[in-house]
């Protein structure tokens, strides 16, 4: 270790072992002041300095980085004054050319004969350095991605604010749709009634041949026009939240198919209906509902079957399962209709003015459905299409008597 000559009346040095030149820290004496008296010649490498330039000449502080020179003079001397030594105080030292070289100091300061002096160690921190250093860098990332994705959860929630929004903003429109078309609906099965029961009253006249036909024209059509206002009051029901009212009673299935074949076959006499019956017709379910749906699938088997082509009609009990198959001949049903067939407004091209709006399969569905049971489809190349509706001979929810408790028709 070097130390400064005693030419200003400075303290001098008793002589060190040269084993502390060599020692793996920095060995640093200073004054009172910071005028470096002694310095060892690990941290004169480390500096790139020889002892000659900086023992008398720089004093510690001048050979701080400016941060630590403010640190240095707020802190670090103030402090040591004031308790005698300062431990492990990170600072960064200037080496020649520019370089940085953190170090961890410890001090002592202790009053000699000639004057008071600074003890200082210094410990190499470049690892450590670079570790606190990528630790920052680390965390600053992680406050960005932190900014970015409490910026994206902001965004995600005005999104959601808007897409809720235009949500109810439909949800709203459609359910004042439905409601509207529910009460269109319901006001005009009035003057239709009126022009069926006309119709009926004049048929029981003696007309012309021709006025004949013109009074059967308007009764197709008007039935037709009855049957879609149904539909159409049957799907504003379910879609306002509603399942479909059933008074359920004990019935015989097969009876109540062939009555409606037989009215069916009179309204499509370019067809050829035929009821087919299999098991005991005793059950329990809604006629007029089971009536509805066998008008709904025979009206589909005339829209999309063959011209002129035969329509089976099979009822069916077996081990307490019910079903109505209504089979058609003629083209299969197109295979990107038959995922979405039973949806509403699924319109699969019928012909001519018979074409519906629809809503026929769906509301076959529905009345499944309220009886507890489900509706199938088979359509393929050559054996035609085939629609068959089951349900429970007995559904749940029937007293001892068989009666529904679900309510009474709406018609």
């Amino acid at each position: 270790m070097t130390a400064a000559a005693d030419d200003e009346g400075a303290p001098a040095l008793p002589p060190t072992d040269p084993l502390f030149d060599d020692l793996p820290c920095g060995l640093l004496v200073t004054r009172d002041d910071g005028l470096v008296h002694a310095i060892n010649d690990t941290l004169c490498q480390w500096l790139g300095r020889t002892s000659d330039e900086v023992v008398g000449r720089l004093k510690f502080q001048d050979m701080l980085t400016m941060g630590s020179r403010i640190f240095h003079q707020t802190h670090w001397a103030p402090l040591l004054q004031l308790q005698g030594s300062v431990s492990e105080v990170k600072l960064e030292m200037a080496a020649r050319g520019g370089a940085r070289l953190p170090v961890i100091v410890n001090a002592v300061r202790q009053t000699h004969a000639d004057g008071m002096l600074h003890k200082i160690a210094l410990f190499v921190l470049e690892e450590r350095h670079l570790y606190e250093r990528e630790l920052l860098t680390a965390r600053r990332r992680a406050e960005q991605a932190l900014e970015a994705e409490r910026q994206a959860n902001k965004a995600l929630q005005e999104v959601q604010a808007e897409l809720e929004a235009l949500r109810a903003k439909a949800e709203d429109r459609a359910k004042y749709a439905e409601q509207m078309m529910g009460i269109v609906s319901h006001d005009l099965r009035n003057p239709l009634a009126v022009i069926d029961l006309c119709v009926q009253t004049l048929s029981k006249g003696t007309l012309p041949p021709d006025k004949a036909k013109t009074l059967e024209v308007l009764s197709r059509s008007n039935g037709r026009a009855l049957r879609l206002i149904s539909d159409l009051l049957d799907f504003t029901q379910v879609r306002m939240g509603s399942a479909l009212s059933l008074a359920v009673r004990p019935m015989d299935l097969h009876a109540v198919v062939a009555e409606t074949v037989a009215e069916l076959q009179i309204a499509n006499p370019r067809h050829r209906l035929v009821h087919v019956r299999h098991g005991d017709g005793a059950c329990t379910a809604s006629a007029d509902r089971l009536v509805q749906a066998i008008g709904n699938l025979v009206s589909n088997a005339v829209q999309h079957g063959a011209n002129d082509g035969v329509i089976t009609i099979t009822s069916s009990n077996r081990d307490g399962v019910c079903s109505v198959t209504v089979h058609n001949e003629g083209d299969p049903v197109p295979a990107e209709l038959m995922p979405r067939i039973f949806e509403p407004l699924v319109r699969g091209g019928g012909k001519g003015a018979a074409a519906g709006v629809g809503l026929g399969l769906y509301i076959v569905r529905e009345i499944a459905r309220s009886h507890g049971g489900e509706v199938a489809i088979e359509s393929t190349d050559g054996k035609g299409t085939m629609i068959m509706l089951r349900f429970p001979a007995t559904p749940v929810g029937t007293n001892e008597a068989g009666v529904g408790q679900a309510g009474s028709e709406p018609r």
